[in-house]
């Protein structure tokens, strides 16, 4: 016997989840950004929500405890909201492999319950029959109760190489079950395999149970070393509302698994051996066995279809539909910027492939930085594809102007010509100009300069909202909003084209002098034309673009009036109190309009403003702007949606879906949102959503709504939203209406004083 008899007693327990691995092997699916523990890939849920759950069943459990990198920290939050769990979140400054991840969970857990026991699995594995784990774990958490250091031992289903193993020893008295361990052994060759099958031997599951005092006191005995630099980082940590940041001493422990810096020296290991279905998912193969098949074995995910093929994998991601035809045992994973090809039983080999990506080109391998990745991947969409097409085949070199879409077969969409869309454009082709295209862009902005002049210019100077597609009056109305587009084209021109600037400058001012005439309202701000729904945030907000670009380029006072007058309005009337959030409609007091018109909170909207918000804040030093700006941006990321990643069309104001929907455009708008308050991790993944909508069959198009259903709906590419994009990917490459002012700590850094 190792120890006195194991006590049958409750003790509290918490669920210890490890968030690191990359999942290399289930690349294209799996990325440095969203690695596979956080991709929904057999169901609704991640694998990693599938863990929290899973766990969140054991007798006695207290909220888990996640360790992860700081990468995934929203994501984490995200994920765990979606699924309505709260958790204490211990943060890695750098991965350290098991051992020390381990070591930082215990000491918070010894620290909330002297007797506490810590049931330690990683987010990564897939266990279908959350009954039979949770028997398993009272097991071993008897086992823990008495002083062993448990793991779960899986029955061998073949003599697999991919596993290391476990020989168990004799029983444990009061833990039926579990045995002690006699020794762990290494991944062996396959005829090693077989005779360790044969003698009873069990796979590694990676999984453990122990007291936290039990394991810390083993840990000080065998890992010194380790034991004093975690400890050290956990109480020089940072604590947050919902964790806790390790300190840099983090850095300096050994990397160790947990294995080979404890389990295999200590006295104290037990098993527990089980019979329930665990997979570690570690390939494209794995994945397909974990799946629903149909009669011939194939697993699907997404838009695919089969026809005489046997034992396959397929998943799109894009909306694009995959089709099998003869094929056997063959996996297809489909991403926006990379396909997967593979014969199933060598999908081992992906991670081989992923080396030679990173050596050959490490944005395709997704290994450098993620946000520099996708920002790389989505200006070279832009400067290869979208310009070219859309100036080719996007303006209408016969009659003038640019078309309101094309279709996903590059054909014109035109149903009249609205004046936002030529402005629009102006505004793409100008900033493609500052991004560097080199294609065709001064051409461009006068092109549209000229349509806007001859067909949409009054006798009275303002602008008429729609022509025909041949350029007749099709609606003469001045719209707030279109005149606000007006001024952001000139603006765009004049920052371009210097030497038009003077020109330019005058023209806008006329104009904003004739907006102010026509749509000045008297309780503050600008009122939209007509009775319909008169008092707009939507309209203010661009013309609070277009005053802050104007800001830049001339020196007209009339231009930060405006822009402080809606930044004020804003602030004041348009965002909630109580709640933070922005609504749309208003009456002439701009409160907001009664019924459910004045309930309508849009996410891509709350992005938007937000991005206009912080501009303006550091404009004028204003820290309660920034604060709204951020305060906006939390409640728009309310409106994305947990399994498609996108953010949805409208709320209403209890934050309660309005619309599920998803257009394109409010995905641009988080990126950003997200990119210019410093959430990376949110603008990476939002630009991987946006990515999916360019999965078209001419590069350089896009789906413009994404279903309730996970699937895009048919009709062509919408020209306006082309403004949207091209402001998200100039935001990603820096280029931005109003610079980030450097702190005082950033010039004290640089003077060296």
């Amino acid at each position: 016997m190792r120890g006195a008899p194991l006590p049958r007693v409750e003790l509290p327990v918490f669920p210890v989840i490890l968030c690191g691995g990359a999942g290399t092997r289930l690349w294209p699916a799996s990325r440095p950004s969203r690695p596979k523990q956080f991709l929904p890939l057999l169901g609704e849920f991640s694998i990693f929500q599938d863990t929290v759950l899973r766990m969140s069943r054991l007798r006695g459990a207290r909220d888990a405890v996640i360790v992860a990198g700081r990468a995934h920290l929203e994501l984490i939050r995200e994920q765990l909201a979606a699924i309505g769990r709260s958790a204490f979140i211990i943060i890695e400054p750098e991965g350290r492999d098991s051992a020390p991840a381990i070591a930082a969970a215990g000491c918070w857990i010894q620290g909330q319950a002297a007797d506490g026991v810590a049931v330690v699995v990683a987010a990564d594995h897939h266990i279908p029959d959350a009954d039979a784990f949770c028997a398993a774990a009272e097991i071993a958490v008897a086992a823990a109760a008495g002083g062993a250091i448990a793991t779960f031992g899986i029955r061998p289903t073949e003599p697999s190489t991919g596993y290391g193993y476990i020989e168990p020893a004799e029983a444990l008295d009061l833990a039926p079950g579990a045995h002690w361990v006699r020794r762990f052994v290494e991944k062996p060759p396959a005829e090693t395999a077989k005779a360790y099958v044969d003698a009873g031997y069990l796979w590694n599951s990676g999984n453990f149970v122990f007291r936290a005092d039990r394991l810390l006191g083993e840990l000080d005995t065998f890992a010194p070393e380790l034991m004093e630099r975690v400890r050290a980082a956990y109480v020089g940590g940072e604590q947050r509302s919902d964790g806790l940041d390790l300190g840099d001493q983090f850095r300096t422990a050994p990397k160790i698994s947990i294995d080979y810096a404890l389990m295999e020296k200590t006295r104290h290991a037990a098993v527990v051996p089980v019979g329930y279905s665990w997979s570690d998912l570690g390939s494209w193969q794995a994945i397909h066995q974990a799946s629903a098949q149909d009669e011939q074995g194939n697993a699907f995910r997404g838009a695919a279809m089969a026809h005489a093929s046997t034992g396959s994998l397929v998943r799109s991601a894009t909306g694009q539909l995959v089709t099998l035809v003869g094929l056997d045992r063959v996996g297809v994973v489909v991403e926006p910027d990379a396909i997967l090809v593979c014969a199933l039983d060598a999908s081992q080999e992906v991670k081989g492939l992923v080396d030679k990506l990173k050596a050959a080109s490490a944005t395709v391998a997704g290994e450098v930085g993620p946000l520099a990745a996708v920002s790389g991947r989505l200006t070279d969409w832009l400067m290869t594809s979208a310009l070219p097409i859309w100036w080719s085949l996007g303006a209408d070199h016969e009659r003038g102007g640019f078309r309101e879409g094309l279709d996903q077969q590059g054909r014109p969409a035109d149903e009249g010509r609205r004046l936002r869309v030529q402005a629009r454009q102006v505004y793409s082709y100008a900033t493609a100009g500052a991004l560097g295209w080199r294609g065709p862009w001064r051409q461009a902005i006068g092109h549209g300069l000229d349509y806007l002049d001859t067909r949409y210019r009054r006798p009275d100077g303002l602008y008429r909202t729609l022509v025909t597609d041949n350029g007749a009056v099709a609606d003469d109305s001045a719209m707030l909003y279109d005149q606000a587009f007006v001024l952001l084209a000139l603006a765009s021109a004049a920052k371009a084209l210097p030497e038009d600037r003077a020109r330019l400058s005058a023209q806008a001012e006329a104009l904003l002098g004739r907006v102010r005439e026509a749509h000045d309202c008297p309780s503050g701000g600008l009122r939209e034309a007509g009775d319909d729904r008169p008092y707009q945030s939507n309209a203010l907000m661009h013309l609070f673009e277009a005053s802050l670009t104007w800001i830049g380029v001339s020196a007209h006072a009339g231009w930060r009036e405006l822009a402080d007058e809606i930044g004020e309005l804003c602030c004041s009337r348009f965002i909630d109190a109580e709640s933070g959030a922005l609504r749309e409609v208003f009456d002439e007091q701009w409160r907001p309009a009664p019924g459910d018109l004045g309930r309508i909170v849009e996410p891509g909207h709350q992005f938007e403003w937000a991005w206009l918000l912080q501009q303006w804040a550091w404009l004028n030093d204003r820290r309660d702007a920034s604060a709204r700006a951020r305060r906006l941006f939390e409640v728009g990321d309310a409106g994305v949606d947990r399994v498609s990643g996108a953010a949805i069309d409208s709320l209403l104001d209890d934050l309660s879906p309005r619309e599920r929907t998803a257009r394109l455009w409010p995905q641009t708008e988080r990126v950003k949102a997200a990119h210019i308050l410093g959430e990376q991790d949110a603008s990476v993944r939002a630009a991987e959503v946006l990515e999916t909508y360019f999965a078209t069959p001419i590069p350089g198009l896009w789906r413009d709504r994404l279903g309730t259903e996970g699937q895009f709906a048919d009709g062509p590419a919408p020209a306006s939203s082309f403004y949207h994009i091209v402001a998200a990917i100039a935001e990603l490459g820096g280029l931005r209406i109003v610079g980030r002012p450097a702190c005082r700590e950033d010039r004290v850094a640089r003077s060296g004083s």
